[in-house]
């Protein structure tokens, strides 16, 4: 490599750091479980997005282990070529009935979704209307695909509603979050199906941090609200709330056989080994029986909200399993995220470009299998750490 070259990553990456901005990798143990092992000590998991503890049960365990031995370790090829094995179609089946839509598409991973999906449908004379809280993977779709890029205000239809007005494009796809991931906050679903109705636009919502978590089987927000009907794309994960692996698609027959034949994400990528098909058929079925888990996660999360507001603690406005508390600096954040991990917590620092300058945080993520003193034990360390860093009076 050119010495001058090299210089100039070193360098980016000591300004990184003296900016709190710099990322490290650390091996962590027990993550699927309420309590994990961070640098070889036990802490509470506030961290995961395991929000129904489904990514250590028993059932999906034994299911990934019955598809290996049945099908072998790996897929081998893409699932154009001859990886698409029978646990797909099982798979597939599963997620048709339980989101009650005529197509669907397993994938490798919500990132490789959202980019692959936007980049297939959208071109350079296409203009795409994003949510300006979108995660980065529907950024990165958009910039793939070089349509046109509008941010509009997060949750603000009127904003999005006026640039519609003056957009000049044949084709126009708005695409948003429903549970946004840095928040905890929800898109005004409703609002955005009678603005792509109005303008004829396509409209894909990505549910990663809703799937089996609303609805009365755990569909998603979408489902909730019944607007299944009128949403064009749903695309969701299985890797959070379920537990497992991968991601998917949901839509009319003619959209889902159009990404299979343009989608570039999924026609040259290997297809997803046995073991995870597996465990996503078993992960749908306990989500859609085991309301119970929902229903503890939702309790869980209000009661750790409340008491985080009434401590004086600067939450945002959201209602979900995803709590932020916003600290501002990346410095000030650092140091909370540490001396939290020093009392116990695993609750790590979110800096930009994940979230917006000056708007660093602690995401904290309730799960199910929590228990309440659990809860009650993190709230007394949140209230004295915060007070010793001046978060809160």
């Amino acid at each position: 490599m050119n010495q001058q070259w090299k210089n100039e990553i070193r360098q980016d990456l000591n300004q990184l750091k003296q900016m709190a901005l710099k990322r490290e990798l650390r091996e962590v143990h027990q993550a699927s479980q309420p309590w994990l092992n961070l640098k070889d000590r036990t802490m509470l998991n506030l961290a995961s997005n395991n929000y129904l503890g489904l990514a250590g049960d028993e059932r999906l365990q034994e299911a990934s282990i019955k598809a290996v031995k049945a099908h072998g370790s790996g897929a081998t090829a893409s699932r154009l070529i001859v990886g698409n094995h029978p646990l797909y179609e099982e798979a597939e089946e599963a997620l048709l009935t339980w989101k009650g839509v005529p197509a669907a598409l397993i994938m490798n991973s919500g990132y490789t979704a959202n980019v692959g999906i936007i980049s297939a449908f959208m071109g350079r004379n296409d203009v795409v209307f994003s949510d300006r809280w979108n995660h980065a993977s529907i950024v990165d779709g958009i910039i793939l695909s070089r349509a046109e890029h509008i941010r509009y205000r997060h949750n603000d239809l009127n904003h999005l509603e006026s640039l519609l007005k003056k957009s000049p494009h044949r084709r126009k796809l708005i695409v948003t979050d429903s549970v946004f991931s840095m928040d905890g906050d929800q898109a005004d679903l409703n609002g955005l199906v009678t603005l792509k109705e109005r303008y004829g636009a396509m409209l894909m919502v990505d549910e990663a941090h809703s799937s089996g978590l609303y609805g009365g089987q755990g569909e998603g927000l979408v489902h909730s609200l019944r607007l299944q009907n009128r949403v064009d794309l749903q695309m969701g994960t299985f890797s959070k709330a379920l537990g497992c692996f991968g991601a998917y698609v949901v839509g009319e027959e003619w959209l889902i056989q159009y990404l299979v034949n343009k989608m570039r994400s999924f026609i040259y990528t290997t297809a997803l080994p046995p073991a995870v098909l597996g465990s996503i058929t078993a992960a749908i079925q306990v989500v859609r029986l085991e309301h119970s888990r929902r229903v503890q996660l939702f309790e869980h999360s209000y009661y750790l909200r409340k008491q985080l507001e009434q401590l004086g603690f600067c939450i945002g406005e959201g209602n979900t399993q995803i709590i932020p508390i916003i600290t501002g600096t990346n410095e000030a954040t650092m140091k909370f995220s540490g001396r939290l991990q020093e009392e116990g917590i695993a609750a790590i620092a979110v800096r930009p470009p994940t979230v917006p300058e000056n708007q660093s945080r602690i995401r904290l993520t309730v799960m199910a299998t929590h228990q309440r003193k659990d809860l009650d034990w993190a709230i007394e360390k949140l209230a004295r750490v915060g007070r010793e860093l001046g978060v809160i009076s």
